[in-house]
């Protein structure tokens, strides 16, 4: 992907489930975000790539995409990998600028856990159980219950044996550097403030290890996962713009980064989780690199397992890894993180100097995906 340009993107502040965005649907978060990006860069994509995984089904892309005034000659494309759906969604941007079907799309997704609708099975369905709603899809064959990512989270701690103990200066961690980035602006040049938001709500800078060790296990017999170390359900939106080398020099766009690779893996939908790891793992073969080369990681944070994982699969990387704090304090609107974290990276990679970076996200049903950028 040696031809694929990042030029830039933006994000909305990350509010809560009932919070700062709870009466804005999914798609006008995502239509304001949209509009400012094509505003920040005075561009028209070929395409739109949207990642959204609560939203209300249909072509959703397509409906932010017209809520956000752009032309109607300009096809949008909506993708539900659920956490992966971002990263995937750029990905698959990137790979169209290479194969050269197009020259600059707007990539990324939105997501709005306020407004989310309530589904319900068919009655010809053989899961249908009366008149009964679900909020969280089926993920694997046979399971479908609504704590079923904090049953992966729980069972991923208890096979890779990682204790509260273990975790917990991660939670402590990714709230004191939100907060410090929060304090010092670090992240003001990525965020456009709407409708009316002027903070990411999930950011606790009082986090502290007395708090941590008073809160319970969220599941009934549970004995790691708890409201802390699991992140919270919210709204926001992020979307990154990527062109051609070609395009970016005919319409003076300044280039932040290249695309390099990007990759998806596979892994027991039990324990998603650790997709994360794979698909980290799989890009890395993939780039030819070692971990010792990439500068700055950002994983996204839905659970605590995560950075402990990725601290023991990948040693020596914690000044470089989620620079700015992750998901267990800023939190993950499902449709948008992947995007989310990637401006983070582009931007943890200009503060340290770095040249590569590495995103990954962990998705339901034990999908990992993960890209690979090089800093210009």
């Amino acid at each position: 992907m040696d031809k694929v340009c990042l030029i830039g993107g933006l994000r909305s502040y990350i509010g809560l489930t009932g919070g700062l965005y709870r009466h804005v649907p999914a798609e006008l978060l995502g239509a304001a975000v949209l509009k400012a990006v094509t505003e920040k860069y005075n561009v028209v994509p070929q395409q739109i790539i949207c990642g959204n995984g609560v939203g209300a089904g249909g072509n959703i892309a397509r409906l932010a995409a017209l809520e956000a005034g752009l032309p109607e000659s300009i096809p949008a494309v909506s993708v539900d990998v659920q956490c992966g759906s971002g990263l995937e969604a750029v990905a698959m941007a990137a790979a169209k600028i290479e194969a050269g079907e197009a020259e600059v799309i707007i990539a990324g997704g939105f997501e709005s856990t306020s407004t989310q609708p309530r589904r319900g099975y068919n009655a010809n369905h053989p899961d249908y159980k009366g008149e009964e709603t679900y909020s969280v899809a089926k993920f694997m064959p046979g399971i479908h219950r609504e704590t079923v990512m904090l049953e992966g989270a729980e069972l991923t701690a208890e096979r890779e044996h990682i204790s509260r103990a273990e975790s917990d200066p991660w939670v402590l961690r990714s709230h004191k550097l939100a907060a410090q980035a929060a304090a010092d602006g670090a992240l003001s040049d990525i965020i456009v403030p709407c409708f009316g938001a002027v903070r990411d709500e999930g950011i606790r800078p009082k986090m502290s290890q007395r708090l941590l060790d008073r809160l319970p296990c969220v599941l009934e017999g549970g004995r790691f996962t708890n409201a802390a170390n699991a992140c919270l359900t919210n709204d926001g939106a992020a979307f990154v713009l990527l062109a051609s080398e070609s395009y970016a020099r005919a319409h003076n766009l300044a280039v932040q980064a290249k695309v390099r690779h990007s990759a998806a893996a596979g892994g027991d939908p039990l324990v998603s989780p650790k997709s994360a790891i794979l698909a980290l793992n799989a890009l890395l073969q993939r780039a030819g690199l070692s971990h010792t080369q990439i500068d700055c990681f950002e994983l996204n944070e839905a659970f605590a397992v995560i950075d402990v994982m990725f601290s023991r699969a990948f040693p020596g990387h914690e000044d470089g890894y989620n620079v700015f704090g992750g998901a267990l304090a800023y939190g993950h609107p499902y449709g948008a993180s992947g995007a989310i974290i990637l401006l983070h990276l582009l931007k943890s990679l200009q503060k340290r100097g770095g040249r590569f970076g590495a995103a990954s996200v962990a998705a339901a049903g034990g999908v990992g995906t993960a890209l690979l950028i090089e800093r210009c």
